[in-house]
């Protein structure tokens, strides 16, 4: 996540500038821990809380949460809120031998696995966990979706219903008015052509739904599989920042 270079500054892709070095250690030492991070670069607040929030301090052995905590230690003098735990550290560090006086452990929760999935889009636009689509794919199934792996297998003419993140929104100056989608799932991508008439009617719910339940008819030409869409439906659920290439 984070790589240092030889000018004496490093950078991450989710912040906003590079961060000078501090002349303190050789150029490409590693970092062991926030403290160190903070104290060698001129990394912002902002920039350490983004990298929390989206497990890049998960090498030093720190929770999402727990790295969130430990960076406000970092950054500001202690409060009310760290002035037990520093009190704590102190005395521990007085009598090494006092095995009972241990670092408190961070009292916030770990990041149920929705709320990492937000954080890394928040952060990134992407995640490398789970896709989106395959932490509901029990409940999709239930809904008669399919995955976009499955469309080759179906029959032509099929009225079918699949659901994904919309990558691309597409109305060519060509195509007489009709719009083309490609919804991404976990297992592939599914092609969905949307009527002049239809997307006048659902305009919003296609251009503002990051997911999309599509209820339509198969059509396979030319070695290429689509679906002629019918019904368009946002999926609800998290609110993520997708990112997607629209009318390019």
């Amino acid at each position: 996540m984070l790589e240092v270079v030889k000018t004496g500054s490093f950078f991450c892709n989710n912040c906003a500038h590079d961060w000078q070095l501090a002349a303190t250690k050789p150029v490409g030492e590693r970092f062991v821990s926030i403290d160190d991070l903070v104290n060698r670069t001129d990394i912002r607040r902002d920039e350490l809380q983004m990298l929390a929030e989206i497990g890049a301090f998960a090498s030093f052995g720190h929770e999402r949460r727990e790295a969130l905590w430990q960076v406000e230690k970092a950054v500001r003098p202690a409060g009310e809120l760290f002035r037990d735990l520093e009190s704590q550290d102190s005395e521990a560090r007085r009598e090494p031998r006092a095995e009972s006086l241990e670092p408190a452990k961070c009292p916030l929760p770990p990041m149920t696995s929705e709320e990492r999935l937000v954080a890394d889009y928040a952060g990134t636009h992407l995640t490398i966990g789970p896709h989106p689509m395959a932490m509901r794919r029990g409940e999709l199934a239930m809904r008669g979706v399919l995955r976009a792996s499955d469309l080759a297998a179906a029959r032509n003419g099929r009225r079918i219903r699949v659901a994904g993140t919309v990558i691309t929104r597409q109305r060519p100056g060509t195509a007489k008015g009709f719009v083309f989608l490609t919804l991404e799932d976990e297992t592939g991508i599914a092609n969905i052509i949307v009527r002049p008439d239809l997307f006048d009617r659902e305009r919003f719910t296609i251009l503002q739904e990051s997911f999309l339940l599509v209820d339509g008819i198969l059509q396979t030409q030319d070695g290429v599989t689509s679906i002629k869409a019918e019904r368009l439906h946002g999926l609800g659920g998290a609110s993520l920042a997708v990112d997607s290439h629209d009318f390019y």
